[in-house]
């Protein structure tokens, strides 16, 4: 078996999943409280579903 590609392992203190108001508040605090941080989101967090309703929701 070859190794087509090198494995690079990340260790982090917390990993928020989700990039939308939420997401990226909790991923900033946790970095203001100096944990390695990392956000892991499906879209560009500019185009997330907060980003995205910002014109009112009707309900």
């Amino acid at each position: 078996m070859t190794k087509s590609y090198e494995i690079i392992d990340h260790h982090y203190d917390v990993i928020v999943i989700g990039a939308g108001g939420s997401g990226l508040r909790a991923t900033l605090g946790s970095a203001e409280l100096g944990l390695k941080t990392a956000c892991i989101s499906k879209v560009f967090p500019t185009r997330s579903h907060t980003v995205a309703a910002q014109g009112g929701i009707g309900a």
